[in-house]
């Protein structure tokens, strides 16, 4: 069983407080403990959830830490007898739960509220290496490039899930069209399903990409859905456009929240949300999730697009990914 050397170091991506700049810096590549197996990382997704780091509306409890939690790699040394030496691996946000409290035992793991998170709690794949939990490391399905698999473990994950609160709905708005949305777009067409995008005001070229990838229709925010909806879900941070896609619904339809943190949703007159309409969040993910999505992918098939950073450019990735700079998903690659 091979092991890295004590004396052997990586590079990596470190926070270290709110507000501060990501820190190159050279570190000791980590050794599994039981259980878990070393990871060489050839991809890692940039979230928004890093940003919410970043910006400390997600805190880190014990920082400094590595962020990054779509990682797709090869295993370099096992300490579980899941998984060997050379498989490939994605593994998500999920890392770690205890697998014992009601939530976990009654199939809502992602719940569980000692549960530890890739790139908040656990270093994550902004490095040339990570370790991880093996029972939450998922095989990545024949075809998928690592640069194109990365976003399908947050990103493609957390749309499944949403796409699933939506229930049989035929016409669904999204509500920012970026790494999610870009993924889910194709899963509804493979569905038939229609999707109606919306961007920021004034972003024909988001608009445009929307349609290419299946939208039926695509708008600004600021714009009416030319159908009602049977659902919506809002993945951007703003808690503002919770109202509007609440307008855009018919009777007892749902809007789905699938950030992880969301400025203040306004007051809203009750006549928006009465006729049994529905608001309600999506938090996380499960390993039954991702075991679905990743066996659906294949199928659809998905094909995600990206832009591509060194680990060094780490930081500027995220400012990108801030300021809209790129259509679909940025992936970091050591």
């Amino acid at each position: 069983m091979a092991h890295a050397t004590a004396t052997a170091t990586m590079r990596a991506m470190l926070f270290e407080r709110p507000g501060s700049p990501l820190r190159a810096v050279e570190r000791p590549i980590p050794r599994p403990a039981q259980g878990q197996v070393l990871v060489r990382v050839h991809a890692c997704g940039v979230c928004r959830t890093d940003l919410h780091l970043i910006d400390g509306e997600v805190q880190i409890a014990r920082p400094p830490r590595v962020l990054g939690h779509q990682i797709v790699g090869t295993v370099q040394a096992s300490e579980a007898p899941t998984l060997q030496v050379g498989a490939r691996v994605g593994v998500p946000w999920l890392g770690w739960t205890d697998g014992e409290c009601h939530f976990c035992t009654s199939g809502r793991e992602n719940l569980c509220p000692n549960a530890r998170f890739t790139g908040r709690d656990i270093d994550g794949g902004m490095a040339e290496y990570t370790v991880a939990d093996a029972r939450f490391c998922f095989p990545i399905p024949e075809g998928y490039p690592d640069e194109q698999a990365a976003p399908l473990l947050c990103a493609g994950l957390i749309g499944y899930r949403s796409l699933r609160m939506c229930g049989d709905a035929r016409t669904i708005g999204l509500y920012g069209f970026g790494a999610a949305a870009h993924i889910l777009a194709q899963v509804c067409r493979f569905q038939t399903r229609e999707t109606y995008a919306f961007t920021r005001p004034g972003d024909t070229r988001g608009q445009a990409f929307a349609r290419e990838m299946g939208a039926a229709w695509a708008g600004g925010s600021d714009q009416p859905p030319p159908v009602q909806l049977e659902a919506a879900i809002v993945f951007a941070a703003d808690g503002s456009l919770v109202p509007v896609a609440l307008r855009a619904l018919e009777p007892g339809a749902t809007v789905v929240c699938a950030e992880i943190h969301m400025s203040d949703i306004p007051a809203f007159a009750y006549d928006e949300l009465w006729m049994e309409r529905c608001v309600r969040s999506v938090a996380n993910l499960t390993r039954r999730d991702g075991e679905e999505f990743l066996a659906l992918a294949p199928q659809v098939p998905v094909h995600t697009t990206v832009a591509s950073y060194p680990l060094e450019r780490a930081g500027e990735a995220l400012e990108d990914l801030r300021a809209g700079r790129f259509t679909g998903a940025a992936v970091i690659v050591p």
